[in-house]
């Protein structure tokens, strides 16, 4: 079933309460997926400077200890450890994601990128909530999901977001009947290793490489209606925004409102009634195969 939620902000003094409104609208879809949860949130970000947001099941993990042995991430890396996640921000232009991972079994790049951040994890979506202190998450906008596993395992990794490129992420609600064929393309055409069963890892490969390839993120979501087979609900995350698409037959639930200051999404309304001044934004379906999208000016 699983639950998405996205929250994009229009002004930019407001971005110190995104976090306050968005967790209310994740913790309102546990009932839609209690299998897991996660969010990807973008915020900050320094020119010249790279996030990787990462995992490790070992909650008292020398985070600092690993960053001063791996050369890639350079002289200055700063560290912050929020719950199973930390995020290693540095100067360097070469990191070396591959070799990260390989340095211990255990560790996962959830993102890369100058402003995104990952945070997923296996639970009820409250709890999740409440050890990333989601509510007292700033930032521009963010997309999360909770997650009911159908086909692939209830794990950290098998969660959403996924990110399969710098600043990108995607959460899905549905199936997808082609995934297989698809993810060996990926694999033989573009050389991409997936980390995970699940499909929607080869949606978000699809897009990021087409992304990767020049295309513009409308025309790419575009061609996810004739390339991808199954039905789904896309919302997408960038640095500068988020994307919304249903696959033709709008088969999964979902909702959109629009005000002055907001913009949101939720596979239910209840998950945005508690939004400040829900009451007079202009709130639609999205019609089927159509591409919504906001992109921040600044």
């Amino acid at each position: 079933m699983c639950g998405i939620v996205g929250l994009f902000l229009k002004r930019p003094d407001m971005r110190s309460e995104l976090g306050g409104m968005f967790a209310p609208m994740l913790i309102e879809m546990t009932d839609r997926g209690p299998d897991s949860a996660g969010v990807a949130v973008y915020r900050g970000g320094e020119s010249g400077r790279t996030k990787i947001t990462a995992f490790h099941p070992r909650r008292e993990f020398d985070w600092r200890g690993f960053a001063s042995g791996q050369p890639s991430l350079g002289e200055r890396a700063d560290i912050k450890v929020v719950g199973s996640h930390a995020v290693i921000t540095t100067d360097s232009d070469s990191v070396e994601i591959d070799r990260l991972e390989a340095a211990d079994p255990d560790l996962q790049i959830m993102s890369v990128g100058q402003s995104i951040e990952i945070y997923k994890e296996t639970g009820l979506p409250t709890e999740i909530a409440a050890d990333f202190n989601v509510a007292g998450m700033d930032g521009s906008h963010a997309v999360g999901h909770t997650r009911m596993a159908t086909e692939s395992a209830v794990t950290t990794a098998g969660s959403h977001p996924f990110s399969t490129g710098p600043d990108f992420c995607l959460v899905h609600n549905g199936s997808l009947s082609n995934h297989n064929r698809l993810r060996d393309l990926l694999r033989r055409r573009d050389g991409i290793d997936f980390k995970t069963e699940n499909d929607t890892e080869v949606a978000a490969a699809y897009i990021s490489s087409r992304l990767g390839a020049g295309r513009s993120l409308k025309s790419t979501l575009e061609d996810c209606v004739g390339e991808l087979d199954g039905f789904y609900t896309f919302v997408v995350g960038t640095r500068s925004g988020f994307a919304v698409l249903r696959d033709p037959f709008a088969c999964k639930p979902a909702v959109l409102a629009e005000t002055g200051e907001f913009v949101a999404f939720a596979s239910e309304y209840r998950a945005l009634a508690s939004l400040p001044k829900i009451e007079s934004a202009e709130v639609w379906e999205p019609e089927p195969a159509v591409v919504y999208n906001w992109e921040n000016s600044a």
